[in-house]
């Protein structure tokens, strides 16, 4: 579980250039994922919110892939600069099948940014379609807080629970991207 929000920052935002190079990479994976954590909050949000950092977390990608366009997706990250990294979790058991993917590239001011792909292999994952991108279903991403994302601190979690508790789809509505305070 993600650790409490300093409050005397929030209002910061996420780099332009993090965001435009994750897009980059979804759009070409569009196909073949399925998008979890910031970025499904992120396209359930409404369209043009502002990138606040503690509204959804964008520090890395995590995708589930089915079984079958495991390989596909692999040879799409490779051919795209990523490479393979090892972590402390890929020998672990689990349904998942975890891998992590990051690719450095060079920013134009000569500094260097990291793109992560936290990579899960699932088969019967519950979606939606969010603002043209296929994202875990709403309330099975909230149960992910447990065991597969910690950032359940974010703005975006702790409104799509309060707004599923009430009844209300969370899916386009602006508390997603809201400021609490």
């Amino acid at each position: 579980m993600g650790a409490p929000h300093n409050i005397k920052r929030y209002g910061e935002v996420w780099p332009e250039f993090r965001i435009r190079l994750g897009l980059e990479i979804l759009n070409i994976l569009k196909d073949k994922i399925i998008i979890s954590g910031g970025w499904a909050w992120h396209f359930m949000s409404e369209k043009e919110h502002t990138e606040y950092k503690h509204a959804h977390d964008h520090k890395d990608i995590d995708v589930f892939v089915k079984k079958e366009n495991v390989a596909e997706v692999i040879i799409i990250l490779q051919q795209e600069g990523f490479q393979k990294v090892w972590t402390r979790y890929d020998h672990l058991p689990s349904e998942e099948n975890f891998r992590r993917y990051e690719k450095t590239v060079e920013l134009e001011n000569e500094k260097f940014h990291r793109i992560t792909i936290d990579f899960f292999e699932k088969d019967d994952l519950e979606t939606i379609d969010a603002n043209g991108f296929t994202v875990v279903r709403p309330d099975i991403l909230l149960s992910f807080y447990r065991n597969i994302h910690s950032s359940d601190k974010c703005w975006a979690v702790m409104a799509a629970k309060k707004l599923l508790q009430k009844g209300i789809d969370p899916v386009g509505h602006p508390l997603l991207s809201k400021m609490p305070i």
